[in-house]
């Protein structure tokens, strides 16, 4: 397992943007490429939801249909750190959003594991709230 930890969230007007990054630490060299990464949400009453996804080998990125065109999700190798880019706030983007870490070996797995439990290293999450 890997350690992560969050950070970027905070408050915004509708149609705002923030920046949410996840610093990744405890793996190895040889491994760091082949990871599953994630950020999911969970609002008050709701369950957790993955909006974007990424396979840190490279080749493969995917995100849900509410945030597509909006959020982006990258990495920066060298500071072993995972992002989140998220423009034209909503609302119901309103949530603690999560970062979350397997490895995967292949992208087809990171494909084929989209829900929660799968993932098997998690951040503390990171408050986003959008208001109208």
């Amino acid at each position: 397992q890997v350690q992560l930890v969050e950070s970027g969230g905070g408050s915004v007007q509708a149609g705002g943007s923030l920046t949410l990054s996840c610093a990744a630490s405890g793996h190895t060299a040889s491994t760091a490429s082949m990871y599953c990464m994630v950020w999911f949400r969970q609002a008050p009453g709701k369950e957790r939801e993955g909006v974007a996804y990424i396979y840190t080998g490279g080749g493969w990125a995917y995100y849900v249909d509410p945030v597509k065109e909006r959020f982006a999700i990258y990495q920066d190798k060298a500071k072993n750190t995972l992002y989140l880019q998220m423009n034209n706030l909503k609302p119901e983007d309103s949530a603690m959003y999560y970062c979350a870490a397997r490895l995967g070996w292949s992208s087809n797995n990171c494909a084929a594991n989209l829900g929660p439990g799968w993932y098997n290293s998690w951040g503390q999450g990171t408050q986003v709230t959008v208001s109208s």
